[in-house]
């Protein structure tokens, strides 16, 4: 498989603390946490303030009746990243064959992006420290047809 230099650039900073799991830090470490309630096909809150250097433990309540991702990277990485999925569906739309196959929720991807995958009725966490060389960057669900439809949201610094 071939990752884009840009890829790499930019994940470098998205990463924040990311060492092979999202939720080392202790409750000690987190500055905030922020709430995401994701149905089908959006997010909310659909964007975020955050400052550089914070520590926020995101909590994200899949409600809806399909499984979503929750990933964070500039526009550049998530549409390497959307591209990434479809191919690996096969092109069939919300295909979660391959879905499962890319490991990148559990930190198995390099850490390029912090991510994790919510199944329908679940909450799961990521804690993630914001990067201080960047405005802005985008948290997005890149299941095919997700994003697309709504699913991302914009994170200002």
């Amino acid at each position: 498989m071939t990752i884009s230099l840009s890829v790499l650039a930019s994940a470098s900073w998205a990463a924040g603390e990311h060492d092979g799991s999202h939720s080392d830090a202790s409750n000690a470490d987190v500055d905030r946490t922020i709430s995401f309630e994701a149905g089908d096909m959006w997010f909310d809150p659909e964007d975020i303030q955050v400052t550089a250097g914070e520590t926020i433990q995101f909590e994200i309540i899949n409600n809806g009746n399909l499984e979503h991702e929750f990933v964070i990277g500039d526009k550049a990485a998530q549409e390497e990243h959307r591209i990434m999925m479809q191919e690996m569906s096969g092109g069939h739309g919300d295909a979660h064959g391959g879905h499962g196959g890319h490991n990148m929720a559990e930190g198995e991807h390099g850490g390029q992006m912090p991510s994790i995958t919510i199944g329908a009725g679940e909450t799961k966490t990521l804690v993630w420290t914001a990067p201080s060389n960047v405005e802005s960057l985008e948290y997005a669900c890149n299941i095919p047809g997700h994003y697309e439809s709504g699913m991302y949201g914009d994170i200002n610094f």
